[in-house]
């Protein structure tokens, strides 16, 4: 299933992810072209644009008969990016790709974006590289062989409380989801360790992945933002859901994921709050 030929899925994903971090990386305080797409918190710029085609190219010049799905192809809005979802959902193969997640921090130079390269067989995820180029770390899954960081595997914490458990969440740019995250964040503050948004869904998942987080949940996300966090989570023995408990699908916007020791008790503490977005 990992090999078409001579060309192996995860190398070309780990080199191109590492390619186009070093790009990103070069275009930083570089950037001339800053537009806004759902509000003034939801940016793009020609970085991001460059960066997907990049991708694109790279991925579909090895395999040129898979599928791509990727951020900036997609029209705005909730509704487009569902349907974009739908129609992929059959594909024998296909990329789904967030060239920079965490673009605002990008363009106010704050050091905390990554790049999200997954890739889905007829709608599972079978492989996730979520590469950090300022800190020049490469987070690797596939499917039933485990999740890497440095070459070392990388395993969930061990915190099974929510008192003893460090968070993350984000803040969400529609305004209904950012009123409901925001219940769950002030419903959770004083029953965790702590809790830490800084604006990159798909390093958050990396980092529950890697056990410096035991959990993470965020409303109105998209497949880009998820797909590849959420393998490395799974590979790592870690839980991956919606936020009413239900397992994660490609389609799945208001994500949970954890340790899976905090899971159940993160769930009905957001259930409570009435924030889970449903």
């Amino acid at each position: 299933m990992y090999t078409v030929g001579r060309k192996n899925y995860t190398v070309v994903a780990i080199n191109t992810a590492s390619k186009a971090g070093e790009w990103i990386k070069s275009r930083c305080g570089k950037h001339s072209n800053i537009k806004t797409k759902l509000s003034s918190h939801d940016l793009v710029t020609e970085v991001d644009k460059g960066c997907e085609t990049m991708i694109r190219n790279l991925l579909l010049t090895y395999f040129p008969d898979h599928s791509f799905l990727g951020e900036e192809g997609v029209e705005v809005g909730p509704e487009a990016s569902v349907k974009a979802v739908d129609s992929i959902q059959e594909a024998e193969y296909v990329w789904i790709v967030d060239p920079i997640d965490g673009t605002t921090n990008f363009v106010h130079g704050f050091p905390f974006y990554s790049v999200s390269i997954a890739l889905a067989h007829k709608g599972e995820v079978i492989l996730g590289v979520v590469y950090d180029p300022v800190h020049d770390e490469m987070f690797v899954a596939e499917k039933g062989k485990g999740a890497y960081l440095r070459g070392q595997k990388m395993e969930i914490s061990k915190e099974n409380e929510l008192s003893s458990s460090l968070l993350g969440t984000g803040f969400p740019v529609q305004q209904n989801a950012l009123t409901t995250n925001l219940k769950g964040i002030q419903a959770l503050s004083n029953k965790v360790r702590n809790i830490r948004t800084t604006g990159s869904a798909a390093l958050h998942l990396a980092y529950v992945a890697a056990g410096r987080m035991s959990g993470f949940w965020e409303l109105e996300l998209n497949a880009w933002d998820i797909a590849a966090g959420a393998l490395l989570i799974k590979e790592s023995g870690g839980e991956v859901t919606d936020t009413k408990g239900e397992p994660y699908q490609l389609c799945v916007r208001n994500v949970l994921a954890t340790n899976g020791l905090i899971h159940q008790s993160l769930q009905k503490e957001l259930v409570s709050a009435e924030a889970t977005g449903f």
